[in-house]
């Protein structure tokens, strides 16, 4: 690896920023951080990185105001630094729901954090999964959009589940299912949602074939996990067998753990784009660091990054 490679970690997951380094066999260059006491952010290297391309690891988590802020300061103090690019490499992109104008006098705020991260001095980012992918277009400078379905797809191969089902919970979900489903040699089925209000979800109609089938639910993330579950019961009521769960992103706010544990899925499959500690039955979570490693790596040589997460 070339010695102007630097990898640097917020505080949001630094695990995952050291199982980076690991794969690529480099160490973690060192970053202080630390708080005023007004709470003001204050972000430094330790070494130089004068004429270095950096990688900033910084993912959205449940402290996703304090994690934005801290990433644009960590980019400020880069570019200031004299660093020939800036990488931020960020699994999961916080605000990517609000990407549109559902009802009026809302904001788009995809938009606005692309924008933000964008103006702090970022020249590239690479991320996992974005709620819709129409939100690559709201970024003025490149991105690579990544995918964890090839890791989805070998687990359920390993784990050897016959008679299987893809099932979208939603109709913007129904491409991601497809592609899962192609992988997997299998079908797919649709459910229609509705969300009376923030954080709930009923689902209104299921189109395809589950009766007797195990179903794989297939999602960007898990939340607050009402739309699951709910995707559950409907699938139970049509005669479904085992109803496993598979987001890239297990966010697990309140109260999903109790919902999950409740209904009773047969596995509740996830990878560690943010940190992951909640008690879920059931619990499995798959690594994205050796994915964004050799992606790290294929762009700082130059190389393709479709390459690394089709194969």
């Amino acid at each position: 690896m070339a010695s102007n490679l630097r990898i640097f970690a917020g505080s949001s997951h630094p695990k995952l920023a050291k199982a980076i380094c690991e794969h690529l066999g480099i160490p973690l260059s060192g970053l202080q951080i630390s708080k005023f006491a007004c709470n003001e952010i204050y972000a430094k290297p330790e070494e130089t990185v004068r004429g270095d391309d950096v990688f900033i690891i910084q993912t959205g988590t449940s402290n996703v105001n304090e994690d934005l802020m801290e990433l644009f300061v960590i980019l400020d103090a880069m570019k200031r630094s004299f660093a020939r690019s800036v990488h931020v490499v960020m699994p999961h992109y916080p605000y990517a729901r609000q990407d549109r104008v559902a009802s009026p006098r809302e904001p788009i705020t995809a938009k606005l954090v692309a924008k933000l991260i964008g103006s702090a001095g970022a020249d590239h980012v690479i991320t996992v999964q974005i709620h819709s992918e129409q939100t690559q277009g709201f970024f003025d400078f490149p991105i690579d959009h990544l995918n964890a379905r090839k890791l989805f797809a070998d687990y359920f191969k390993e784990k050897g589940v016959k008679d299987l089902v893809v099932v979208a919970p939603d109709a913007g979900a129904a491409k991601d299912a497809d592609r899962l489903a192609r992988k997997l040699d299998t079908t797919i089925a649709v459910m229609s949602k509705t969300r009376p209000d923030f954080n709930k979800a009923e689902i209104t109609s299921l189109v395809g074939d589950v009766s007797g089938k195990n179903c794989i639910i297939f999602d960007d993330m898990i939340d607050t996990a009402g739309s699951v579950c709910a995707a559950y019961d409907s699938l139970k009521e049509n005669g479904a067998l085992d109803v496993y769960v598979a987001a890239t992103h297990g966010i697990f706010s309140d109260p999903a753990e109790e919902r999950l544990n409740k209904v009773g899925f047969a596995g509740v499959v996830v990878t560690d784009t943010v940190p992951v500690s909640a008690n879920i039955k059931g619990l499995e979570v798959l690594s994205v660091a050796p994915m964004l490693a050799n992606v790290v790596k294929n762009v700082h040589e130059g190389k393709s990054v479709t390459e690394v997460f089709n194969r």
